[in-house]
């Protein structure tokens, strides 16, 4: 079992700096990027001709570029600051689902990214990175059930199901590993859960389980709320939490009604796994002590506060070992101006995350049957190691397979992601489903400005009392 050296001071840090006023987040954050410039200056080949001999305590941030994944990924073995990590070797570590959760090196978590924006990564988090995350998760996290967690704050005696991709080195399917192997005693009463496989069987597995607690992505919430509505799945919750995509109001009250519990949301990505967390009058409060979000326009000048950005750009204040600084996260935030009321300094955000539809498709029994966006963008990118595509649904028994290569590849390409879109909508009844694949076209972004990729345009939605599996 791994002990983290930073866990103890790290989490008094965070618990401290919750409460802590603005000029005081100010100067945390002042004094952490200042040592990240330092440690990407020392160990990055990447940054140290970007940073050059200015003293990166007076260094501002502004004055380096911005930088995007596809350029860190093809310049990786200069990026990271441990010359033991190389981007092939990485790349075999994560092709093994058996060393989910195992440290690479004896010291680093590493996980991929789903691809959602057309480029694949890996993100390798340092100690202190991990520590973070642990600590924001615990310390900032909304309680839902102020009561219950009085007398199990640890959540010793809940049962936790995370619906998700559970095969592959991604971010909270690692994180959930990690704290099982951990923390021996949460490994009975916390399970994940596929939400790649057939309804019909998770909602077997989850009524087996009894999870108390649920996380997953909003759209699975939403589907399997309307597994709880028909009675087909018979789970007493506590509290569900969702992240990953966006959660509008009609979600949160449908998933809260249909589950009888609060529902909380959370922003995070590969890059930073706990950029938000939501205070009790719902607003997202960024973690500004150990992340800068800047929101920007289209010619990378910062906004006003109360617009919304083009893009935004990330510097992880925690992570030295894969220094993360102006990075073009794809989406498009506002800094709401002004305090809140929960009386919080932490700067509450507007996301628009991503924006992909759930399908619904009608079987040949007549049945109506929900596609979720994760599943199918995770069927894609996993089985046919396909990433800039898109899956537009054009009637109740069709859907239109775009990827955006050309030539030889775009029909290699092409074949791989039909092949494996057909045994997904196979396994869940669908084979009356038409695919129209077409290579060469390009994608358009969605509102959030990354790749919608999943598409539920000219869809007819079924009747309200018709069964949706």
């Amino acid at each position: 079992m791994w002990w983290n050296p930073w866990a103890g001071s790290v989490s008094f840090d965070v618990a401290l700096a919750t409460h802590a006023s603005a000029a005081e987040l100010a100067r945390l954050q002042a004094r952490r990027l200042a040592a990240l410039l330092k440690a990407a200056r020392d160990g990055s080949a990447l940054y140290r001709s970007e940073i050059g001999s200015v003293d990166p305590a007076t260094m501002a941030l502004g004055d380096l570029p911005v930088i995007g994944k596809c350029e860190l990924m093809h310049r990786f073995d200069d990026w990271v600051t441990d010359p033991r990590l190389r981007l092939d070797e990485l790349r075999r570590f994560v092709k093994d689902p058996t060393r989910i959760g195992e440290l690479y090196l004896g010291q680093y978590m590493v996980w991929e990214s789903s691809g959602s924006s057309g480029e694949p990564a890996i993100f390798v988090q340092c100690g202190q990175a991990t520590a973070v995350y642990d600590a924001l998760e615990a310390r900032r996290r909304r309680v839902l059930q102020p009561l219950r967690r009085c007398f199990d704050p640890l959540y010793a005696m809940e049962r936790m199901a995370f619906v998700g991709a559970t095969d592959g080195h991604f971010a909270t399917t690692v994180t959930v590993r990690r704290l099982r192997r951990l923390n021996p005693f949460m490994a009975a009463g916390t399970s994940s859960f596929s939400f790649l496989q057939p309804v019909q069987d998770l909602v077997a597995q989850l009524n087996e389980f009894r999870p108390t607690v649920l996380a997953t992505y909003p759209t699975a919430a939403l589907m399997l709320a309307e597994e709880a509505v028909a009675k087909r799945l018979r789970v007493q919750l506590g509290e569900v939490w969702t992240g990953g995509e966006a959660l509008t109001p009609a979600m949160r009250d449908f998933i809260a009604q249909a589950f009888g519990c609060p529902v909380a949301q959370s922003y995070g990505s590969s890059e930073f796994f706990a950029m938000a967390t939501e205070c009790r009058f719902g607003a997202l409060h960024l973690n500004s002590d150990w992340l800068i979000l800047e929101s920007v326009d289209e010619h990378w000048r910062p906004v006003p506060d109360g617009q919304e950005g083009c893009i935004s750009l990330l510097t992880n204040l925690a992570n030295h070992v894969q220094p993360l600084i102006r990075y073009d996260l794809g989406d498009r935030v506002t800094l709401r101006d002004g305090g809140c009321a929960c009386g919080s300094a932490l700067p509450v955000i507007e996301v628009q995350g991503r924006v992909d539809d759930s399908l619904l498709l009608r079987a040949q029994d007549g049945l109506v049957v929900r596609l979720l966006p994760l599943a199918l963008t995770t069927v894609l990118e996993e089985e046919a190691k396909v990433f800039d595509f898109q899956i537009i649904q054009q009637g109740e028994q069709a859907l239109l397979l775009r990827v955006a290569s050309q030539g030889e590849e775009g029909v290699r390409q092409l074949l791989c992601a039909s092949r494996a879109l057909r045994r997904h909508l196979e396994q869940r009844g669908l084979s009356s489903v038409s695919i129209d694949a077409r290579s060469g076209e390009a994608s358009q972004p969605g509102r959030s400005g990354k790749l919608q990729r999943v598409i539920a345009r000219h869809a007819s939605p079924p009747a309200a009392n018709e069964p949706v599996a």
